[in-house]
C-alpha cells in the first residue's frame, strides 16, 4: 500500500506520565500497536462520537489515494481532487460516480488477474484477491485483496478483544481453541494468488501479531490450520484443545457452524483422541507429513489426563453431551463466532453443548470490508448489535421499505423492497432498515453489499445494526416473497414440535421453490437426529406452512395459486455430504455457510437423491 496522508483525527490519549500513546488513526485504520485495552477502546470512543467526519475524511483518503485508477478518472478525471476538502469531495463523488455492484468491477478485476498491471481500481498494483464463499449466489467471486484487508482484520480483533475483556477478562498467555481453516491457494493466469480472505490472514504478520497484542495463543499449529483438508485438521484441533484443555480461555471460529461440526466429530472420535493423549501418539488418519509433524513436536503422553478425559466422555454421552465445552475445558470464559444472520440456528446446539457458559457473537463484516465490531458482547446473538467502524471504509446506506400488503401484488416489480436515495452514515435513523453500500481501499467504489441490516441506536454519533438477512435470497413462486429471516421463523415453529415430543431435533435445513409443475410450491429440507413418527412430522410440516406471514404467500395459498408446503426428510449425514461439495469445489470451511434457500443443482441433486421421506401440509384444506 502506498504512503497516504495521516489523518487529522489523531487522539493522543495520556497513558498516566504525561505521553501519549501510538493509538492513532493512520491510512484508514488505527495504530495499535502495545495498547492497552482502554487505550484501545478510548481511542474508538473518541472515533464513534464523531463518524460523520471520520467517513468523510476516509472517503477523501480512498478517492485522493486512488485518484490515478481508471475506474476513479472514468467518474472524476475532470476534476481536481487533490485539491478539494473532504465535504466537497464526498458531495462531488456521490452526485457523479454510480451506484454499483460487484459485476460492474469484475471486468476490471479479471484483466487485474490476467496480469493487467495499469492502476485499474488502486493506484497500487494488486497482487493478492480473495474468493467470496460462493454459499450465497451460488459462484464464488474475486475480491481485492490488499494488506490494509489484513490491517483491518487485526484492528478488529484488537479492538473486540479489548471490549470483551472487560466483561470476560481471560489470563494472559492462556490458550484459544481455534476451529480455524485455511483453504488452498492458486495462481492467476497473470500470477496473482488467490485464496479466501481467511486464508490469506491466517498467513499474514497480522495473525501473528493479533495473539501477541491479545496475549491469548491458538492451540494449533500453522501447519494444522493451512493443512488444506478439514477433517484432519479438525482432529488435530480437537487433539490440541484437549492436550491443553486446562489452560483454554475460550473457543472460537469464523462461523459457529464450524464448532458444532467439530464436536459432532468428537462424539464420534473422543476414544481414538483419548488414546492419542494417552500415548503421545496420533492416528493413522492424519495422513498430511507436515500436519503429523507438527502435532507431534507438541504432545507427549499424559495418561492420567487421558483418563480423565475418558471419564468425563463416559459421563457426557449418557446425558447426549450436554455441557460438552465446560466439562472438558474448565477454565474457558466463553464461546467466541459469528451467531447472526444464517448462523443462528446453530445456536440452540452451542447452548447446549455449553451449558449457561456464555455466547459472545463475533463481529460484522464480509469478503470486501469489515464493518461492525460488538461492543456489547454480554448480549446473547439473538439481540447483538454491531457499532459500525467508521475508519475501515466509506459506508452508504440504502433506505428499504417493505411492500404494503394491502396494494395490488399484481403490479409489484419482482424485487423483495422499495429503494429510497443512498444517504450517508451520519443521516441514517433508528429503526430503518438499509442495504449496505461500500467504497473501501481496496478498490470498490459505490458498491452494493447486498445485506440487510436496521440501526437498532447509536454508540456515540456512530450507528449500531442489526443484520436482518441478505436481500434476493428470497421464496418466491410468483406474488410471495419470504426472506431468509422468515423462513428461519418458520423453520424455528416447526421444530418446537420435535423439541417438545423429545424424540429429535433438527439438524440442519434449507428450502427451494419448486415451480417445474403447476402449483409451484415450497420444498423444506431437514436432516434431523434421532426418530419421529410421520404424524409428527406431518404436523411440524403444516405448522410451517401455516407460520408464513407473508400476504402474498397467504393469499396464494388460499386461492391455491401455490400447492401445499413439502417437507422432505432427508438421512443423516446429507449437509455434510453438502458441505464436501462445495469443499471440493474450492469453498473453505471457515467460510461456509449454509445456503437456506437456493436452486444450485448440485446441491438439489444430493437432497433428492438422499431423501427419505416426503410430506404435504394441510394447513388450507379448508
Amino acid at each position: 500500500m502506498p504512503q497516504r496522508q495521516e489523518t487529522l483525527m489523531e487522539p493522543t490519549m495520556n497513558n498516566g506520565n504525561g505521553h501519549g500513546h501510538g493509538c492513532a488513526i493512520v491510512n484508514g485504520r488505527s495504530r495499535t500497536n502495545n495498547c492497552t485495552s482502554d487505550e484501545v477502546i478510548e481511542w474508538f470512543e473518541q472515533v464513534s462520537q464523531k463518524g460523520g467526519s471520520v467517513q468523510k475524511e476516509i472517503l477523501s483518503q480512498i478517492l485522493k489515494q486512488n485518484h490515478g485508477a481508471e475506474y476513479v478518472k472514468k467518474w472524476l478525471g475532470y476534476h481536481n481532487i487533490q485539491e478539494m476538502d473532504s465535504s466537497a469531495l464526498e458531495s462531488l463523488f456521490t452526485s457523479v460516480v454510480p451506484i454499483s455492484s460487484h459485476a460492474d468491477f469484475e471486468p476490471f478485476i479479471q484483466r487485474i488477474a490476467d496480469g493487467d498491471t495499469n492502476p485499474l481500481l488502486t493506484q497500487q498494483p494488486i497482487t493478492t484477491l480473495s474468493l467470496s464463499s460462493g454459499t450465497t449466489e451460488g459462484r464464488q467471486k474475486f475480491v481485492p485483496f490488499t494488506r490494509h484487508s489484513a490491517q483491518t482484520t487485526l484492528q478488529i480483533f484488537t479492538l473486540a478483544a479489548a471490549y470483551r475483556s472487560r466483561v470476560y477478562p481471560i489470563r494472559e498467555g492462556g490458550k484459544i481453541l481455534e476451529f480455524i481453516y485455511s483453504s488452498n491457494t492458486f495462481k492467476t493466469k497473470g500470477g496473482l494468488t488467490v485464496g479466501t480472505a481467511t486464508t490469506h490472514y491466517y498467513a499474514s504478520e497480522e495473525f501473528k501479531i493479533k495473539q501477541e497484542q491479545t496475549k491469548s495463543f491458538t492451540c494449533s499449529p500453522a501447519e494444522v490450520i493451512s493443512g488444506g483438508d478439514y477433517k484432519q485438521s479438525t482432529y488435530c484441533h480437537l487433539l490440541l484443545g484437549l492436550f491443553f484443555s486446562d489452560q483454554v480461555e475460550f473457543i472460537t471460529s469464523a462461523f459457529v457452524y464450524s464448532i458444532i461440526q467439530a464436536f459432532r466429530s468428537f462424539q464420534e472420535l473422543w476414544c481414538e483422541i483419548c488414546n492419542d493423549v494417552r500415548s503421545g501418539s496420533l492416528s493413522s488418519r492424519i495422513k498430511l507429513p507436515k500436519m503429523r509433524k507438527a502435532v507431534l513436536e507438541i504432545i507427549s503422553p499424559n495418561p492420567i489426563l487421558a483418563s480423565k478425559l475418558e471419564n468425563i466422555c463416559k459421563e457426557l454421552e449418557l446425558v447426549d453431551w450436554f455441557g460438552l465445552i465446560p466439562k472438558l475445558w474448565p477454565n474457558a470464559k466463553y464461546v467466541y463466532s459469528i451467531m447472526t444472520g444464517s448462523m443462528l440456528p446453530y445456536v440452540t446446539k452451542l447452548r447446549h453443548y455449553a451449558n449457561g457458559l456464555p455466547l459472545v457473537s463475533a463481529d460484522y463484516g464480509s469478503t470486501e470490508s469489515w464493518i461492525g465490531v460488538n461492543v456489547d458482547p454480554s448480549l446473547p446473538p439473538e439481540k447483538v448489535t454491531f457499532t459500525v467502524v467508521p475508519t475501515f471504509s466509506y459506508f452508504e446506506f440504502i433506505p428499504l421499505y417493505r411492500h404494503n400488503k394491502q396494494e395490488d401484488y399484481r403490479s409489484i416489480i419482482a424485487d423483495d423492497f422499495i429503494e429510497d436515495k443512498p444517504i450517508p452514515l451520519s443521516q441514517v435513523k433508528a429503526g430503518q432498515e438499509y442495504e449496505i453500500v461500500l467504497t473501501t481501499f481496496t478498490g470498490l467504489y459505490r458498491c452494493r453489499l447486498g445485506d440487510v441490516v436496521e440501526v437498532a441506536g447509536f454508540h456515540n454519533g456512530t450507528p449500531k445494526l442489526n443484520f436482518v438477512c441478505r436481500r434476493k435470497l428470497i421464496l418466491t413462486v410468483n406474488i410471495d416473497k419470504n426472506t431468509e429471516k422468515d423462513l428461519q421463523l418458520v423453520v424455528e415453529k416447526g421444530s418446537q414440535l420435535l423439541k417438545r415430543a423429545k424424540k429429535a431435533e433438527l439438524v440442519d435445513f434449507t428450502s427451494y421453490a419448486h415451480v417445474s409443475n403447476e402449483p409451484g410450491h415450497y420444498v423444506i429440507f431437514w436432516e434431523i437426529d434421532g426418530y419421529a413418527e410421520d404424524n409428527l412430522l406431518e404436523a411440524c410440516c403444516t405448522e410451517m406452512d401455516a407460520s408464513f406471514a407473508d400476504h402474498g404467500y397467504v393469499v396464494s395459498r388460499k386461492t391455491k395459486s401455490i400447492g401445499p408446503l413439502e417437507l422432505c426428510i432427508v438421512e443423516r449425514g446429507t449437509f455434510k455430504k453438502i458441505l464436501d461439495n462445495f469443499i471440493a469445489n474450492g469453498a473453505a470451511l471457515s467460510q461456509f455457510k449454509t445456503p437456506r434457500c437456493t436452486s444450485n443443482h448440485g446441491m438439489l441433486n444430493i437432497l433428492r437423491a438422499c431423501a427419505l421421506k416426503k410430506f404435504r401440509s394441510t394447513a388450507y384444506n379448508t
